[in-house]
C-alpha cells in the first residue's frame, strides 16, 4: 500500500489566475463547512496542522494546492476546496467563491478526481447532489468520502454506505479522522484515479 511520506502547501487562490501551473495529477476535496474535511485531509497526510481546523466553519475561502510526495517518489496536487452550506460569509463572498469553483471544476485538465465528503450520518443533501450533478455533466469523476462514520454503529455502516451510493450513483468510502477507518482505502482510491495505484 502506498503512502504519502511528505507534503508542501504550494499556493492558496482567489482567483483562477493564481491557481498553480498544470504540471501534477489533482485530486479536489469538496464538501459542507462543518463536513470535517480539514481534519480528512489532516489524517490522509499524517500531518496534524497542514489543513487548518477552525471553530468557525467555512474559513476556506480560497483553492489550496498542496503537493504530496509518495514513496514511491510520484508526486501529486491535493486540492482544498472552500467548503459550503453553513459558512458565515456575506453573499458576496458566497458567489464569489461559486465563481472560482465553476470555473476550476470545468477547466482544469490535470483535475483527475473530486472526493465529495457526506456527513455519513445526514447523507446527500440537495447542495451534494447538485455538485455530483455537475460534476457528472464537466466529465469529472466524482468519489464519495462518508465522514465521521464511526458515529454509526458498526452494523448500519455498510447500509448506510449503500444508500449513499444509491442515492448519487456515486462509489462511497466510509471514513473517519478519529479512528483512520477507511483512510487507507480513500488513499487507494485517489492513487487508482491518479495512475498511481499498485
Amino acid at each position: 500500500m502506498r503512502r504519502i511520506v511528505e507534503t508542501t502547501l504550494v499556493s492558496s487562490a482567489g482567483t483562477p489566475a493564481k491557481l498553480p501551473p498544470e504540471s501534477l495529477p489533482e485530486v479536489a476535496f469538496a464538501g459542507r463547512s462543518n463536513v470535517g474535511k480539514s481534519s480528512l485531509l489532516n489524517a490522509l497526510t499524517g500531518r496534524r496542522g497542514l489543513f487548518k481546523i477552525s471553530k468557525t466553519p467555512g474559513r476556506t475561502r480560497t483553492i489550496v494546492h498542496v503537493e504530496a510526495r509518495l514513496d514511491s517518489g510520484a508526486r501529486l496536487y491535493l486540492v482544498d476546496l472552500p467548503g459550503y452550506g453553513y459558512a458565515k460569509v456575506a453573499r458576496g463572498a458566497k458567489q464569489n467563491w461559486g465563481a472560482l469553483l465553476e470555473a476550476y471544476l470545468r477547466s482544469r485538465p490535470t483535475l483527475h478526481l473530486v472526493v465529495l465528503l457526506v456527513d455519513a450520518r445526514r447523507g446527500p443533501e440537495d447542495e451534494e447532489a447538485e455538485l455530483v450533478d455537475f460534476l457528472g455533466r464537466a466529465g469529472v469523476p466524482c468519489l464519495l468520502a462518508a465522514t465521521k462514520i464511526d458515529r454509526i454503529v458498526k452494523s448500519r455502516r455498510k447500509p448506510a454506505l449503500e444508500e449513499l451510493r444509491a442515492r448519487t450513483g456515486v462509489r462511497a468510502i466510509g471514513t473517519s479522522a478519529e479512528t483512520r477507518e477507511g483512510i487507507d482505502a480513500l488513499l487507494e482510491a485517489i492513487l487508482s484515479a491518479t495512475g498511481f495505484g499498485k
